[in-house]
């Protein structure tokens, strides 16, 4: 997770019901007029001139006594903080307007002059010109005071319009319709729910007054919307209807002549179980129906537990954890959408097995981790393996997964496991998995809502494919595991073990579809099926309609005043959060983030379904140590640090780093504690050397250990720290060589100053929207890092795209090309997001939450392109593949890549070796690289340069071979000139020192780029 990618977690609500629905409908209400998705404008402001623009801001969520407008022209400076004060303009509204010069945009933030901000929760508004309003993190393009005072009744008449609008298409379970009279004012997003007609349709009367017709859109109250490709309806009075975007006026009702539907579907065929160890998977034939089959109902007996059914979307059904050496019988009926049932189908059998015996723990590779290219996954979209663990959740139908049939959580271990070849043929070395831990959210395949986090999710596990035992795969293959670790927060339910908050529940006639009853001795594990509900996702744990022993949270139970969009009634304490005390103080932070730069962005809550720990007090940090020190102890090779810069650095050297060694070095011995890859997430996501000038907010800032003494009180030391480091700013920070040459020398790296965590290089990856960005940006934040060889480098990830694009990477071939040559040959670890070798999802949202089915984002399942078979006996090589693996394998991308694993693997230089530009010239990506290690007796030494033209001056005579096409050069002056090789390709000339440092020559085969 990022500093600032609140998106990124999508919404672990019901229907997006939380305690913030107000600000969340207050956003849609201006945010889906401006789209092309939603809502067409219903009115143009005035535009101001070309080089002006004019901003309303609206006060009605602030509540701020003054408002100020802090801004910056593109290309331009700042205003001083805390800006400039804006106008009254009319209720609800403020404004400013600003002289924008030249420049065709500008930036800004808001701030009431006293310390609280908004800054669009991390990301600075991005303004355009002429008149534009910004409301709840939303931005259109309207003039909101143009019609203040109009009450838009249209008059006093009776009109009145009866709209029936079809369902048969949308699929949608909830209707709204949002409209606005003729002359009149739009009703609040997301409009008034609509009534059940007949099957496929809803309606709705409305008074209009006197107006002679209205502009509607129609909505399901989850963001997803019909507006008529971009169109507001136009509808008269009378009976009008609305189907596929056609509308019939004077039309019939047409309900008045439906004939009830009372056939039911046929009895499902083919019923056939399977058992596996202690889980089994039953599957049937398709049932027809005269209107169309809408799921089953799965009867199951036998086993201590008695009869349970379940509700099935499809004809695949799968349970795991079940007793051993138990028979199980199973029935199937088919269900239409009148209700009408199928007869119960003929019974099938299984019988389990003995649950696998847990694996044998595993032993951590203990390499250099800068010889290893990383390939990132999110396992839970990578490769299905086990049909059986496969889980939708609560939000399966609404995302639109469902239809789909691709469940959240689908790839898993064993998929990950039978694809490790496919990874290894890439040419990578360690694979980075998203979090293992238990999650509990209504959308969690992601991992980064942990709930109980000493238990690996059931829903990534299969028989005889655990997490030991990926890890033990892993390494029988040489390739490392990294384990993405999540300290700074857990799931908005808290986190079992530590603290679980009781919250406000009633099964009313409102409610009961979302409290599930609760049922003694059932517990919640993500995969298992609660017998009473038929659903994974049980919730019965966690409510209480009685106020509970202790609670402190006021006024229990009562209505707050707001309303889910289906309007149902919200209560006090009905949804965990910062501030509505349901958590104790000295567990969990009170607050939400106000100033990403600020002092409170590492002691408050990111989202609300991210509850922040309070990682300065004692229980929590044992309660962490605890939980990771388990996955140490399996053997892993590093963590991936989320979201670090989120807990103050004085807490990371004090407790967390120390106690990651010190369990290493137990477990594992000094050398394999050394080379445990720690690499943070500090998301800095602006394109200068300090992030905003705030050097706690910095991602080289943490690879330091402290340099003074602070208070023994850990939250105490953490303020001190943050006003120490960010007093002395940034001229007065540490500095290092330890990335750098000494001329043509490499030198041994002081590391007498890390603090344990290396970084991913955030610098280099807003930039790679341009290699040649990158490079420039990446090498003049080095000299503040610890040591730069070791920064984790990426173009795009599950978060962003370059230069903070909420989209995949879509540069094109040439442009990956590039980057990708840049990356692994310049200093620093190569990383990849799965699916980047063939540009999987290029220009897709990386991440739309459940409001749009993962197939349609950067998220999607990548496992149809790797289907086959493939062997590889060694990095970079494939021995055999066939299948539509072997189609991704031949991809110009793949082959670029495994020759570049293959170079870099051949020279040491290009894997652990310092660097510089001293006496380059070409003004391109150019530079020299050595690694020396007396001990082992390497020397390594190269010129390189990626795409332009370079040369060398001052540099050791001798012989020097290109490993890409086998060149010779003598160099007796120190001279060396490479002409440009072109974009994506490159020159590595390497000096052959003779023995075991003889320059390797030409290293694999000429491809589409190298060559």
């Amino acid at each position: 997770m990022t500093v600032a990618s609140r998106r990124r977690y999508p919404p672990g609500r019901p229907g997006l019901l939380t305690a913030v629905l107000a600000v969340v409908l207050g956003l849609l209400a201006m945010l889906i007029p401006a789209l092309a998705t939603g809502p067409a404008a219903h009115a143009a402001g005035p535009a101001a001139g070309s080089g002006t623009a004019t901003v309303f801001y609206s006060t009605e969520t602030a509540g701020w006594s003054s408002y100020n407008l802090h801004w910056a022209p593109d290309g331009g400076s700042w205003t001083t903080v805390p800006g400039v004060a804006m106008d009254s303009a009319c209720t609800g509204w403020v404004k400013k307007t600003v002289d924008l010069g030249s420049a065709t945009g500008w930036q800004a933030t808001f701030n009431n002059g006293q310390g609280t901000w908004d800054n669009n929760g991390g990301k600075n508004y991005a303004l355009g010109t002429g008149t534009i309003t910004v409301k709840n993190g939303a931005i259109a393009h309207s003039d909101p005071c143009a019609d203040a005072g109009d009450p838009g009744d249209g008059g006093t008449g009776t009109a009145s319009a009866t709209v029936f609008y079809s369902t048969a298409t949308v699929g949608w379970t909830t209707v709204n319709l949002h409209y606005a009279p003729n002359g009149g004012a739009w009703t609040t997003v997301p409009g008034v729910g609509m009534d059940a007609a007949c099957t496929g349709w809803v309606k709705k009367t409305v008074d209009l007054g006197g107006a002679t017709g209205l502009a509607a859109t129609f909505n399901n109250g989850n963001g997803t919307w019909d507006n008529n490709n971009g169109a507001n309806y136009a509808l008269p009075t009378g009976v009008s209807t609305v189907k596929d975007t056609k509308v019939t006026t004077g039309a019939a009702d047409p309900c008045a002549a439906v004939v009830p539907d009372t056939t039911p579907p046929t009895v499902p065929g083919g019923v056939e179980a399977t058992a596996t160890d202690t889980s089994i998977v039953l599957t049937w034939n398709p049932s027809t129906d005269d209107t169309a089959v809408t799921g089953y109902r799965v009867t199951r007996t036998g086993g201590s537990k008695g009869t349970t059914v379940t509700s099935v979307g499809s004809t695949v059904f799968s349970e795991s954890g079940l007793e051993a050496d138990t028979t199980y019988t199973y029935t199937v009926e088919a269900l239409d959408a009148a209700g009408n049932v199928s007869a119960a189908s003929a019974a099938a059998r299984a019988t389990t097995g003995q649950a696998p015996p847990p694996a044998t723990p595993g032993t951590p590779i203990g390499t250099d981790p800068r010889k290893d290219p990383i390939y990132f996954v999110l396992t839970a979209r990578f490769y299905d393996g086990d049909t059986s663990n496969d889980r939708g959740g609560n939000q399966d139908v609404a995302s639109g997964n469902a239809a789909n049939n691709d469940p959240m959580f689908r790839g898993d271990f064993k998929g990950l496991v039978q694809k490790l070849d496919y990874i290894k043929a890439l040419g990578f070395s360690a694979v980075w998995i998203t979090p293992v831990v238990l999650n509990r959210s209504d959308y969690d395949y992601h991992g980064y809502h942990g709930w109980d986090f000493y238990r690996v999710d059931p829903r990534l596990e299969s028989a005889g494919a655990s997490y030991q035992d990926l890890i033990n795969a892993a390494h029988a293959k040489g390739i490392k595991i990294y384990q993405d670790v999540v300290y700074n927060h857990s799931s908005r339910w808290g986190a079992k073990g530590l603290f679980v908050p009781t919250v406000y529940g009633v099964r009313d006639a409102q409610w009961s579809w979302y409290y599930d009853e609760k049922e003694d001795g059932f517990e919640y594990d993500g995969l298992t099926v609660d017998p009473k509900t038929g659903k994974s996702y049980y919730n019965g744990d966690l409510w209480s309609t009685a106020e509970p022993s202790g609670n402190t949270c006021l006024n229990w139970g009562e209505p707050n005043g707001q309303h889910s969009p289906e309007g149902y009634t919200i209560h006090n304490c009905q949804w965990p959060g910062p501030t509505n005390k349901l958590f104790p103080a000295a567990l969990y932070h009170q607050c939400w983030i106000g100033n990403w730069e600020g002092e409170d962005s590492r002691s408050c809550w990111l989202a609300d379904d991210l509850a922040d720990f309070n990682t300065e007090n004692a229980q929590v940090q044992n309660y962490l140590i605890g939980a990771y020190n388990k996955y140490i102890d399996m053997g892993v090779d590093g963590f991936r640090v989320d979201t670090a810069v989120h807990i103050p650095r004085v807490t990371w050297n004090r407790r967390f780093l120390p106690a990651i060694q010190q369990r290493e070095l137990q477990d594992w011995g000094p050398d394999k504690a050394q080379d445990f890859f720690v690499f943070g997430e500090v998301g800095a996501f602006v394109n200068d050397k300090w992030n905003r000038g705030s050097v706690n907010h910095s991602a080289q800032f943490y690879t330091w250990k402290e340099r003074k003494e602070y208070s023994p009180d850990d939250t105490t030391a953490a303020i001190e720290q943050y006003d120490y480091e960010e007093q002395l700013g940034t001229g007065n920070q540490p500095a290092s060589t330890n990335a750098f040459l000494d001329g043509n020398a490499y030198h041994t790296p002081d590391h007498s100053k890390f603090s344990g965590m290396n970084m991913i290089d955030m610098r280099m990856h807003m930039n790679f929207g341009d290699a040649h960005n990158a490079f420039t940006n990446g090498k003049d934040s080095d000299d503040s890092t610890n040591d730069a060889t070791y920064n984790v480098v990426y173009v795009d990830s599950h978060d962003y795209g370059p230069n903070k694009s909420s989209v995949r990477y879509a540069g094109g071939q040439d442009a990956w090309a590039e980057n990708m040559a840049l990356m692994w040959i310049f200093r620093g670890i190569p990383t990849l997001y799965y699916g980047s070798e063939i540009q999987f999802q290029a220009g897709k949202t990386i991440d739309c939450g459940p409001s749009c089915p993962l197939a349609t984002t950067g998220r999607a399942y990548y496992g149809d392109h790797v289907e086959g078979t493939v062997t590889a006996s060694d990095f970079g090589k494939a021995d055999s593949a066939s299948g539509p693996v072997a189609t991704t394998l031949a991809q110009p991308l793949v082959k670029h890549l495994q020759r570049l694993n293959l170079i870099r693997r051949a020279i040491p230089a290009l894997q652990m070796g310092q660097y510089s530009t001293e006496g380059v010239s070409g003004g391109g990506m150019s530079f020299k690289r050595r690694y020396t290690d007396t001990a082992s007796g390497v020397d390594s030494f190269a010129l390189v340069t990626v795409t332009d033209a370079a040369a060398f001056s001052g540099v050791p005579n001798g012989r020097y071979v290109d490993a890409v096409t086998g060149d010779v050069r003598t160099v007796t002056d120190g001279t060396l000139s490479v002409a440009a090789p072109g974009k994506g390709d490159m020159r590595v000339y390497v000096l052959d020192l003779g023995g075991s440092n003889a320059a390797p020559g030409k290293i694999g085969t000429d491809g589409p780029y190298l060559k």
